[in-house]
């Protein structure tokens, strides 16, 4: 029968049908949704069906999702449970929704990491490290009978690959599927996975591409390429530039022509109605969209590069200009992939493409089902072209038959660069991905994970597996050199102690006087307690030298929340700049000589308090955690500087001149939140600690509530769902969803929310405070408009030359909260003025009868006055 669009069997329960029955109810199936299968489909869905390991090597757009399909259809039947995973969580998000239309919304679950949702149903998309930590947790007792790694070529990746890695080697009762277009030498999968699970494990190569691509080599100037491009009905067209910088400046180049007529430009508007283009760079952001130019990178807020991918979609944008993360199966239909390089920095040397980042990203060209061939262009370096041009126009100034004029040649970059020419380009369409090589290493998080497995005992004799043993088996079958294993095993044992000493794990005695201790994680650590970062344990150790009862004490513990974290470099270029501009316009005044204020600049750096307890602390933690090895410790302000300013995104956009590493800000401020929230402990969460964390989450919420939201809730407004499959995802909706089940975290949120709109109503910035609670009718049923509220405001400032928002404006006791009934709360916020006289103020409500995890601010505003 047909259930969800997908043919589920009838006859019996799940487990009843043979392989074969299930395979004709696949096929049967594909045939009515007017699905043809290509041959490498065919033989991969029968290997499936026959119950072996596949190891999917074909091109991108060859239609590897619908094998999936196959192995997740074979889970139902037969009554099992499928995995998916991915590298991103966009991608997790996007499976999850086409899966839950195929299959019915109550078979589908999703995880994170951060957010979880009906992750009990027989098909789980989630990152490759939900997985990943599943393995460790669970090992052979886990309930993951398929697991389909979508993008495997990320095994090799420096610091993500171990996620790939872990579940082959811990889940020999799963049946796999390994999918990626560039695998390279897959032998050495094909033995391990067959000796490690007694399967067979079939590989299914293939080269043939649904949509042909045609190479070719450009020496004509970037603009010029792109011109011709567009006019010859070749775009969309992805521009692969390789740092944000240069995509950028191209983008703001090529909004000076003529790529979209006047109708085309009347849709995007039509599409862009609506939409908030509120912080710095937003408005670049805007203007470039508006000449057909879309932008696509990292350092963009991730609101803004959803909006680049559904204009995209939607065939409004000419050409987008971004860098490779097009390689990472980013959802942009394009028809065209343009190289402006062939060489990338790698983090530590200017390199030639590897062939598989190559592939990866040429692989995006042409959209099947639109496009007959896609298109893949390189352009030749930039000084090469220039002389081309020199060369010929000496040669026309000629006389003929004499010799061309002497000219100038343009040399290469002395920096970033690395020849390329025709012949490399050759290469890398011809040749053959590299063979994926990974990198094992042990952590506290695995460890942790591996400890808290049900059967976990330590030095018990008459067992053969438990916790710690685990972890030794899973280094030894790691595939390192036996020099490598001996070191990991003394990291693993130095990593072991320092949990211990820290509290964080204990041994307790056997029940029934058995020989052997077992290993407990603390049962006072909080729900979702987790070592995010390598020097996690440093945190939590130096948290029990600060007083919880100082007024520097949520301060201090932001400090060293971004201590652990890596450095935002471009960020605190910026601030080191701004400080040395800063310093020098303080010498100047005071009279001081040139070479006297040089050298007085060399002593500034950017933000970094506490940095002498930092250092010292660290380095007494090091001298008694050797595993530390070479990790350090990274001293700065950044979260904190914002939070003692009490600055908006924008004001420290603007100050530090941020506007293009909006998106890289907005990162470093999510990471620092899910720091203090997640690793430091409850019992260390004093009630100005959460308020700052509040104020934090609020800051991130109104920049881009996408971000906050995908962790704390996957059923996003920006997923496009029927209203039939809306319907049981809001009825799948974990209770834990409910914000105010946590009470002082709760009435946290509310005071960071009324704070936010204090300190807007200070400054009378109408936009910004009225962005800054519920938008809802007041009271009386008036709507607020910024006009509403700037007329309000005038009965204060008549009176009051000034709303002062000073830390005493910021005290928990300005703020009253009551809860008038169930999920119902009224709330008020006293002004503080200058002659101290509290007549005004705020009066509000939170109403969760209806939402109990409403988006955005939760904060309705009744009205304001005395």
């Amino acid at each position: 029968m047909l259930v969800d669009g997908v043919p589920l069997p009838a006859e019996g329960a799940p487990g009843s049908l043979s392989d074969d029955q299930i395979l004709e109810h696949f096929l049967d199936w594909t045939i009515e949704a007017g699905f043809e299968l290509y041959p490498h489909q065919e033989e991969a869905v029968l290997e499936i069906m026959a119950g072996r390991h596949v190891i999917l090597n074909t091109p991108t757009g060859s239609g590897k999702s619908l094998v999936a399909l196959a192995m997740h259809f074979r889970a139902l039947c037969r009554g099992e449970r499928a995995y998916y995973t991915s590298p991103i969580k966009a991608l997790v998000s996007e499976k999850f929704f086409d899966l839950c239309r195929v299959f019915g919304a109550e078979r589908v679950g999703m995880l994170t990491g951060d957010a979880a949702l009906n992750n009990d149903a027989q098909v789980v998309c989630c990152t490759a490290e939900v997985l990943a930590n599943i393995a460790l947790r669970d090992g052979s007792q886990a309930k993951v009978d398929y697991a389909v790694l979508d993008e495997f070529h990320f095994f090799a990746d420096r610091d993500r690959g171990i996620a790939w890695q872990i579940p082959l080697l811990t889940l020999p009762q799963t049946t796999f599927m390994l999918m990626s277009a560039t695998l390279g030498d897959t032998a050495r999968f094909e033995h391990e996975l067959e000796t490690r699970t007694e399967h067979e494990v079939a590989l299914v190569k293939s080269s043939e591409r649904p949509v042909p691509l045609e190479f070719s080599y450009s020496q004509s100037p970037i603009h010029e390429t792109i011109e011709e491009i567009v006019e010859g009905g070749r775009a969309p067209a992805y521009v692969v530039n390789f740092t944000q910088r240069e995509a950028a400046e191209l983008a703001q180049a090529l909004t000076s022509m003529k790529l979209i007529d006047r109708e085309q430009r009347g849709r995007i508007n039509d599409a862009l109605h609506g939409f908030r283009f509120d912080t710095i760079y937003g408005k670049d952001i805007q203007r470039f969209i508006k000449a057909g130019v879309g932008l696509h990178h990292a350092g963009l807020l991730p609101k803004y590069r959803l909006l680049i991918e559904k204009l995209a979609q939607d065939g409004l944008l000419q050409v987008i200009c971004g860098t490779d993360t097009l390689g990472v199966g980013v959802n942009i239909p394009i028809r065209t992939v343009l190289f402006t390089k062939l060489c990338k920095y790698d983090g530590e040397s200017t390199k030639i493409l590897a062939v598989r980042d190559f592939k990866q990203i040429s692989g995006r060209a042409g959209r099947k089902g639109f496009d007959e061939r896609g298109w893949v262009i390189a352009q030749a370096p930039e000084h090469v072209i220039e002389n081309l041009k020199l060369e010929a126009k000496a040669r026309s100034a000629s006389k003929p038959g004499k010799k061309p004029k002497k000219f100038v040649r343009k040399k290469p970059p002395e920096r970033g660069y690395v020849h390329w020419d025709e012949d490399t380009f050759k290469r890398l369409v011809e040749g053959e991905p590299e063979t994926l090589q990974a990198a094992f290493r042990v952590d506290h998080g695995m460890m942790l994970n591996i400890l808290q497995r049900p059967q976990a005992q330590l030095w018990d004799p008459e067992r053969t597996d438990g916790g710690y043993r685990d972890l030794l088996r899973l280094i030894a079958d790691s595939g390192e050199r036996a020099v490598v294993i001996t070191g990991l095993k003394r990291e693993s044992a130095q990593l072991f102690r320092a949990l211990r000493g820290a509290g964080i794990v204990e041994l307790r005695p056997r029940e029934g006087g058995k020989r052997g201790r077992c290993v407990f994680v603390a049962e006072e650590l909080q729900r979702h307690f987790s070592l995010l970062q390598a020097l996690g344990l440093y945190l939590v150790e130096a948290l029990e030298l600060l007083d919880p009862d100082s007024e520097g004490y949520p301060l201090h513990v932001m400090s060293l929340a971004e201590a652990i974290l890596e450095n935002p470099r471009v960020l605190l270029m910026r601030q080191e700049s701004k400080l040395r501009g800063d310093r020098v316009a303080e010498l100047k005044a005071e009279g001081m000589e040139y070479d006297a204020r040089m050298e007085e600049l060399e002593k500034v750096s950017y933000l970094k308090p506490d940095v002498e307890f930092i250092y010292d602390t660290f380095n007494n933690f090091a001298a008694k955690h050797p595993w530390v090895g070479t990790e350090n410790i990274r001293p700065k302000s950044i979260a904190r500087d914002m939070y003692e300013q009490w600055a908006t995104f924008n004001d420290y956009v603007k100050t530090y001149s941020l506007a293009r590493s909006e998106g890289l800000l907005l990162r470093h401020l999510h990471q620092t939140y899910k720091t203090l929230d997640q690793t430091v402990p409850d019992a260390y969460k004093t009630e100005a600690l959460v308020d700052a964390i509040a104020w934090l989450r609020a800051t991130i919420e109104r920049v881009d509530s996408s971000l906050v939201q995908e962790w704390e809730r996957m059923l996003s407004g920006a997923h496009e769902v029927d209203e039939r499959l809306a319907e049981k995802l809001e009825r799948m909706r974990p209770e834990e969803l409910d914000i105010s089940l946590d009470k002082k975290e709760f009435y946290a949120r509310i005071r960071a929310e009324l704070h936010q709109l204090v300190h807007a109503l200070a400054r009378q910035d109408w936009e910004e405070a009225l962005a800054s609670f519920r938008a809802r009718p007041d009271a009386e049923g008036n709507e607020w408009d910024e006009a509403r509220l700037e007329s309000v405001m005038a009965g204060y400032y008549s009176e009051y030359e000034k709303l002062v928002f000073s830390p005493r404006a910021r005290q928990t006791d300005r703020t009253q909260i009551t809860e008038q009934a169930r999920h119902l709360w009224g709330v008020r916020y006293t002004f503080v003025d200058p002659e101290d006289d509290g007549f005004w103020y705020i009066e509000g409500e939170v109403d969760l009868r209806e939402d109990p995890s409403p988006e955005g601010p939760v904060v309705r505003v009744l009205r304001i006055g005395t």
